[in-house]
């Protein structure tokens, strides 16, 4: 017993553990994230209603969605994007862990009769020869990766643009990181929890890594049948850290907002969103 809970307190090295496949892939918890993305009013898994629509709005007028572009939406879960920038006439393949949010968006896309294209894979791992006018990855799913992982994504963004084409996303900023809090906390869950649909113990702990300005959510899961642990990673950044991150990939940021539905950037706001664009003078290989 003192050995598991020393393992459940164990504080590891930023980014030492991907467990992205348990949210995203296990039968359970899979069902559970599905249902946060159709919450209208929630902010869990996916921005709420009104948010969504103000947001697909804006990215259709930038981006000029309704005049056929090709759009790859990166993290794209039950296609609460995809399918209303297809609804205004853009062409638009996404991308998602989850086969069951992806089956979800691809029964509503084949019911409005709309051009989405969906994948269920890991995006790190997708590949195509297609290449787009926009690419977007959104809800500060960047910060869920690896430094190795983000520079693996950008490159493969860069290589998929069209000339003139651009990257959104939105990240947490280091406003978001202060106002975070080491913690540690236990629960007892009866059944039909979100980790489990069985009775079980959820142990949270909350590490923050002052110099890499990273958070840690560290679940681990006791159920009679094992222990499972779960982590996920927020990484924070300043405009200029990020942008230092794409310059390395042959890109450049070329608008900060608020958000991906295109409000004012506030330095003290929990997240910002940037459009990038590849550099006029791109290093060799980028």
């Amino acid at each position: 017993m003192f050995d598991e809970l020393e393992r459940i307190s164990e504080r590891p090295e930023p980014f030492e553990h991907y467990t992205a496949s348990e949210l995203w892939t296990n039968e359970h918890t899979s069902a559970q994230m599905l249902k946060l993305h159709l919450d209208e009013a929630g902010d869990m898994a996916s921005r709420n209603g009104g948010f969504i629509g103000r947001s697909v709005e804006w990215i259709a007028r930038r981006f000029k969605a309704g005049e056929g572009a090709a759009i790859a939406d990166f993290g794209c879960g039950p296609g609460l994007y995809s399918n209303r920038l297809a609804m205004l006439g853009a062409r638009v393949t996404g991308i998602d862990f989850s086969k069951r949010a992806i089956e979800f968006a691809g029964r509503a896309a084949a019911a409005g009769r709309l051009s989405v294209d969906y994948h269920t894979c890991n995006y790190l791992e997708f590949e195509t020869d297609e290449r787009f006018d926009a690419v977007l990855m959104i809800m500060c799913d960047y910060c869920a990766l690896s430094p190795r992982q983000r520079r693996l994504m950008l490159g493969r963004f860069a290589a998929m643009l069209k000339p003139g084409g651009a990257v959104l996303l939105d990240v947490y900023s280091p406003a978001a990181f202060d106002r975070r809090t080491e913690q540690w906390g236990c629960e007892a869950v009866e059944w039909g929890g979100f980790w489990s649909p069985e009775r079980h113990f959820v142990f949270q702990n909350t590490f923050k890594y002052v110099a890499e300005k990273v958070v840690l959510d560290k679940y681990t899961i006791v159920e009679r049948t094992g222990v499972k642990r779960v982590y996920n990673w927020f990484q924070h950044f300043s405009p200029d850290e990020l942008g230092r991150e794409m310059l390395e990939a042959g890109l450049e940021i070329a608008e900060i907002h608020g958000d991906v539905a295109g409000g004012d950037y506030e330095p003290e706001s929990s997240e910002f969103a940037v459009i990038a664009v590849k550099r006029r003078s791109s290093p060799a290989g980028a």
